[in-house]
């Protein structure tokens, strides 16, 4: 975790007069982790980021903020991160490879797409929607597939999801890449980052037509192993990842296969 990070957790959680033993006790989680992020030893996970944003008040945005200078930091840069601000209407957006995206609307919105799914909040109607692999979460009370469907209709949301459709990701990126290019002078190897483009968009597809058979999982596994191997120069065995492919679409036509059957 960049130190600056680690010293805002310090700051941030002194200023809510807590230990870290009384931090670790609200996360769930052993004081030593807690000790380790604030040492810049360990990095929390998404979900853990996202509790501490809310236990904090602030934005996740806010939270994992770093100063223009440390993109000046060269090759030994690890992930590629883009912040936008418009202070007019307080939009911004984060990209992170290791935390995933992070979009806050000029109402406060939220939405963040990382690994482990996708979670939007809305503060001003005190609501909140997390989808992942197990399924469909509106307020912490689970859903099954039809549930949602009816839901979204009866509630108006299906604008959002065609709002969503349209964010114009590939320009943010596209900037993101050219921004810290011109920062770093690493136009070599960032440019694999343009390849979460197409994966954000087939991703977009899978989940607009229900068919995970439209996620680009080949373009992610070249991303994850050109990152493994220009950054962190393990090419092998990073290369048994292209294993997975077949696997992963045999896993999704059996799944699609078992739903078809019931």
């Amino acid at each position: 975790m960049n130190i600056e990070i680690a010293n805002r957790l310090v700051k941030l959680r002194k200023e809510k007069k807590l230990s870290q033993e009384a931090l670790a006790n609200e996360l769930g989680i052993s004081r030593q982790a807690v000790s380790k992020w604030e040492r810049a030893e360990a990095s929390p996970d998404t979900d853990n980021l996202i509790l501490l944003a809310k236990l904090y008040g602030i934005s996740l945005d806010d939270l994992l903020r770093t100063d223009q200078e440390e993109f000046e930091s060269g090759n030994n840069q690890t992930e590629t991160e883009y912040q936008s601000t418009t202070e007019k209407k307080k939009e911004s957006v984060h990209i992170s490879l290791k935390h995933g995206i992070h979009v806050v609307g000029e109402d406060g919105e939220e939405v963040h797409v990382g690994w482990n799914g996708i979670h939007v909040e809305d503060p001003n109607e005190n609501s909140r929607v997390h989808i992942d692999g197990s399924g469909v979460f509106i307020d912490d009370k689970k859903y099954d597939h039809d549930e949602w469907q009816k839901i979204r209709k009866e509630k108006g949301w299906d604008h959002y999801y065609e709002d969503y459709t349209k964010f114009p990701f590939a320009l943010i990126i596209i900037i993101a890449y050219i921004g810290i290019a011109l920062y770093t002078n690493a136009w070599h190897p960032l440019w694999i980052f343009l390849l979460i483009i197409p994966i954000i968009e087939g991703a977009i597809g899978a989940v607009k037509h229900h068919n995970m058979n439209r996620f680009p999982y080949p373009l992610l596994a070249i991303l994850y192993f050109l990152y493994a191997g220009f950054y962190q120069n393990i090419w092998s065995p990073t290369w048994l990842i292209f294993l997975t492919i077949p696997l992963y679409y045999s896993l999704v036509n059996y799944f699609r296969h078992r739903k078809k059957t019931k």
